[in-house]
């Protein structure tokens, strides 16, 4: 499988984990109300988001990316710094 084979399957299961997700906002019910999914539905639908990620994850390796580090298409690290505060002792 090529770069480009692999970016491609990595869009579809983008838009699948999307589409799924948008699917699940809009059936959630509101204050109280019954969910209108059966328990077996909701549970496929948790293995649906697992098999996803678990394929994203697999993809991200094969294509060498680091999973701690973020990724930007530039290759750029943003050139900003992280700036521990502390909290002065009440001393």
């Amino acid at each position: 499988m090529n770069t480009a084979e692999l970016s491609k399957e990595q869009r579809i299961l983008r838009v699948m984990r999307k589409t799924l997700g948008n699917v699940v906002r809009d059936v959630t019910p509101l204050g109280g109300r019954s969910n209108p999914l059966a328990d077996t539905t909701i549970q496929d639908i948790k293995d649906c988001f697992a098999l996803i990620a678990e394929r994203e994850k697999g993809l991200a390796e094969k294509l060498g990316f680091d999973q701690a580090q973020p990724y930007y298409k530039d290759g750029k690290l943003p050139n900003a710094q992280v700036i521990s505060f502390v909290k002065p002792c009440k001393e």
